[in-house]
């Protein structure tokens, strides 16, 4: 009989030690091998080029870098590697935009290790992973059911860019518009532009009722 070689996997994620128990499950099952763990965006697209793994499994949240960054980056070089999202962000918030990116799934990290084995090998089989809740809230998305609820959060949010979110995010960290000018390497005029255009979005009348509303939304357990 063959031997049937393992799947490779690359694993982004900043966090040594939730990185490390990930490996160890991911070895368990004798079908993938991890041959590599990225920190940052530049490790992540080095260990996938010389490494040419078939699946990334990718964090959000890689300290001062986006993780959603490197899911079009991994795309572009290999259309046919496969993207599973794994983080401790709330999925309301991210799931439509890394499907857009081309991820294949979004999963919890405080998921049983036997979820992410299942999300991992639905995704593998060439079909979306998303949680039951996910699914049944886009569901309802779709079909306008939800727009009930005028104050939800995930509402809200979804109206936003990525870029937008990326801002609002920082601002409800206590960033001022200088701090967040220099960590995208944009102008001032660039980011109170889209601080306009996010309080639109959120129907706010000054700056400082959106600031309110960017720390009120970063203390939510699973936002960023």
């Amino acid at each position: 009989m063959p031997i049937t070689k393992a799947i490779k996997v690359l694993i982004v994620e900043d966090h040594p030690l939730f990185s490390k128990g990930l490996v160890s499950l991911i070895g368990s099952t004798g079908d993938y091998t991890v041959v590599g763990e990225a920190a940052t965006l530049a490790e992540a697209m080095s260990i996938a080029k010389s490494e040419n793994p078939a699946l990334a499994i990718v964090d959000i949240n890689l300290g001062d870098e986006n993780g959603m960054d490197i899911i079009p980056r991994l795309k572009v070089w290999n259309p046919n590697i496969v993207i599973l999202v794994l983080s401790m962000y709330d999925e309301r918030y991210y799931t439509e935009r890394i499907l857009r990116l081309g991820a294949r799934g979004y999963i919890m990290k405080d998921e049983a290790g036997s979820k992410v084995l299942d999300a991992i090998e639905t995704v593998m089989s060439g079909k979306v992973y998303l949680s039951g809740a996910e699914k049944e809230r886009i569901l309802e998305a779709m079909t306008g059911e939800n727009l009930k609820d005028s104050k939800n959060w995930a509402l809200s949010v979804r109206k936003l860019s990525d870029r937008e979110l990326q801002i609002f995010s920082l601002m409800g960290k206590g960033l001022g518009t200088i701090e967040i000018a220099n960590k995208f390497n944009l102008s001032t005029k660039t980011i109170d532009t889209h601080k306009e255009h996010i309080k639109l979005k959120f129907h706010c009348n000054t700056s400082q009722e959106l600031r309110q509303l960017a720390v009120e939304w970063a203390s939510h357990p699973g936002n960023p």
